[in-house]
């Protein structure tokens, strides 16, 4: 994308996109090249499908994903709407022949932003990576396994997503309040070609981890922070106010309704129980087997 060079000190509105790759951390030094390409096809192949000039935009490579500034001249709602939908279609095809599949974190937000010779800056572009770094999106993809996960800021959702159009459906996004390096924001979450998302059926957060060089947090095996100061999601209201936190006070202060937990081999938990005869708990085996 070409700038005169009055354009440095000067900031535009234009709309930005975060993409980012999950789990990168994972992918060793010879996988990293082929999920790189995979990413750059996804979206090349969804620019034009949706009749969008990727030479019009900024493109900036983050190792892990795509940071992109496109000029307001491109309508907003051809990224939300047909862009998006051919980014899952493109998605979906390249995971069909992969043993693990590519798991994609967009965020979009709309703002002032600033070209230099050394790429773009500014707090439009701060929030939109911060967006796509959320833990919720990360959570999200994992409970619901999904392959792709988009984000808007609450000022992109009301302005232009809370009207709808062609491939727009607001009432598929969900609200969450959260605790960003920059302080609060309410971001809405969009699981393409599934129902509006259920904050209550994410996992547990985990312990934060370290980021990646690339400003990108590498997603460990487990759950991770996203490196901001809050414990999670916040459900917020159809007008984005905060509705308190989703598991107040947590399984263990929670006697009077259902405990949720999240186990990767057996699980037995029991609550206020006596046993008043011998029990077994863990795995069985058939009697033949015990008596050799």
């Amino acid at each position: 994308m070409e700038h005169d060079a009055s354009d440095a000190g000067e900031a535009r509105y234009e709309l930005v996109i975060s993409v980012d790759a999950r789990r990168s951390g994972q992918y060793g030094d010879a996988e990293k090249p082929r999920m790189r390409e995979r990413i750059y096809r996804i979206l090349d192949t969804a620019f034009a499908q949706a009749g969008v000039d990727r030479r019009a935009l900024y493109t900036g490579d983050r190792g892990d994903g795509v940071l992109m500034a496109v000029p307001g001249r491109i309508a907003v709602t051809r990224l939300l709407g047909l862009w998006m939908v051919e980014v899952h279609e493109s998605l979906r095809e390249e995971n069909s022949s992969l043993r693990v599949p590519l798991g994609l974190r967009i965020a979009m937000h709309v703002g002032p932003v600033r070209h230099d010779s050394n790429g773009i800056n500014g707090r439009a572009v701060d929030l939109a990576c911060r967006l796509a770094d959320a833990d919720v999106g990360r959570r999200l993809l994992d409970a619901e396994g999904a392959d792709l996960v988009l984000v808007v800021s609450g000022s992109l959702y009301h302005d232009v997503v809370s009207a709808g159009g062609k491939f727009i459906l607001p009432e598929r996004f969900a609200p969450a309040e959260l605790d960003l390096k920059e302080g609060e924001f309410t971001g809405w979450f969009h699981l393409p070609g599934r129902a509006r998302p259920d904050f209550s059926q994410l996992a547990p957060q985990g312990p934060a981890e370290g980021g990646e060089d690339s400003g990108s947090s590498g997603d460990g095996p487990l759950p991770e922070g996203s490196g901001g100061k809050g414990g999670g999601p916040r459900p917020v209201d159809a007008e984005g106010r905060d509705d308190g936190p989703l598991d107040e006070g947590g399984p263990a202060a929670a006697d009077d309704g259902p405990a949720r937990y999240v186990a990767g081999g057996d699980l037995s938990v029991n609550r206020d129980n006596v046993y008043h005869q011998p029990v077994h708990i863990g795995r069985t085996v058939d009697s033949d087997r015990r008596k050799g």
